[in-house]
């Protein structure tokens, strides 16, 4: 009897399951970036995994790939603080995201199989979701998948780990509550946009539109203000930066 191949069968690869240490550093890393866990906080692994309901062990590990990524720093004797992020630091990443993402988006529009279109429907749509159930932890995770796949299409897996480093180091504390009134739904359908920029190639949309999609993660998913209502402090350099008591409380 002959087999179906593979590349014919109607089964999508199973998505892997994470690990306690895995989820422990994705509540987490969601923790810091929505400002759930405030700038400057000092934390310790053992009131952390009480708060999470697991031991210090994962906590710690955790942490120290944060540690890693310029999320946290260590304090000896004392546990982890929450990195300060300044009004600097946040233009300065996503001026340098803007120099990156958008003219690789650009260059892939030719180069993406038609086949592969599938499974980045597919975690387009799983962003939609988690953005409609407002469980930013999956959001974010699903998101970076998302734009990591696409940027692997550029062949160049040093521009896909530094893009994705970028966008694990940004701070979004209007998230939550864009995601509380329906916005950041509203958001995450530029996801199926762009997929079908690129899959016309329209390689110089796709790169607009990437420009407007990083644009959020600065003004719109930052403090939670209208795009428009950003454009004026945007152009005197004084972008908004919420703190979680100021703003909303806590990617693109």
């Amino acid at each position: 009897m002959s087999q179906t191949p593979a590349s014919a069968s109607p089964l999508a690869p199973v998505k892997r399951p994470l690990n306690l240490r895995e989820t422990v550093l994705e509540q987490l890393r969601t923790a810091i970036i929505t400002g759930e866990l405030a700038e400057g906080e000092l934390v310790s692994a053992p009131t952390l995994g009480q708060a999470l309901g697991v031991s210090a062990t994962p906590v710690r590990e955790a942490m120290m790939d944060l540690v890693r990524e310029g999320l946290v720093e260590t304090v000896k004797n004392k546990g982890f603080r929450i990195t300060a992020m300044s009004e600097k630091d946040l233009d300065d990443l996503a001026q340098i995201r803007m120099l990156l993402e958008p003219p690789a988006i650009r260059m892939v529009a030719q180069h993406i199989p038609d086949e592969a279109f599938s499974e980045l429907t597919k975690l387009a749509d799983a962003c939609l979701r988690a953005a409609e159930r407002e469980d930013l932890g999956e959001y974010l995770r699903d998101d970076r998948e998302f734009h990591a796949l696409l940027l692997a299409y550029t062949g160049n897996p040093q521009l896909v780990d530094l893009a994705t480093s970028l966008r694990r180091r940004t701070r979004l504390y209007g998230i939550a509550a864009l995601a509380r009134d329906g916005r950041l739904a509203a958001s995450a359908h530029e996801h199926h946009e762009l997929l079908r920029l690129l899959r016309a190639g329209e390689g110089e949309a796709a790169e607009s539109l990437m420009c407007t999609h990083i644009g959020h993660a600065r003004t719109l998913w930052a403090t939670g203000a209208d795009d428009a209502g950003t454009d004026d402090a945007t152009a005197n350099g004084n972008t908004a930066h919420a703190t979680p008591e100021e703003g909303a409380p806590g990617g693109a």
